[in-house]
């Protein structure tokens, strides 16, 4: 069973994972644009009893953009960094930014949500389920 640890850019804040993600999206919505500060962003979903959290955070919360859920983000008080966070409709699933694990061999996204705000130039996989 795959183990993967993820932290803040300072390190203070981790998230140890055991086994596979249930899904690795990527996100063209304007509020993960902003929240990553790139085009989209790109995360890996957890069953929540496979994570454990370690260091302090803080939360941010806010609705999606058409206000169908909420979303906790929780990030590092020191480095600002966000290391994991749950979804209102998905409460037993944690997900966490892949660039947190700082692994350039991570799975590939499987679904692609938001595309009509999708940068013309990003290209997503050809096997990725791409959602409007």
């Amino acid at each position: 069973m795959p183990e993967r640890r993820a932290s803040c850019s300072c390190g203070q804040l981790q998230a140890a994972v055991t086994g596979d993600p249930v899904r690795v999206s990527i996100c063209h919505c304007l509020a993960c644009q902003r929240r990553t500060g790139s085009s989209y962003g790109y995360q890996a979903r957890f069953p929540a009893q496979n994570v454990t959290i370690s260091g302090r955070s803080k939360q941010f919360i806010r609705h999606s953009d058409e206000d169908a859920e909420t979303r906790r983000f929780n990030f590092c008080p020191a480095c600002g960094a966000t290391v994991f966070y749950t979804s209102g409709a998905s409460e037993d699933l944690i997900a966490i930014p892949v660039g947190a694990f700082a692994d350039p061999v991570f799975p590939p996204p499987t679904v692609s949500v938001w595309e009509e705000r999708k940068h013309g130039w990003v290209v997503v996989p050809n096997e990725a389920e791409q959602i409007p």
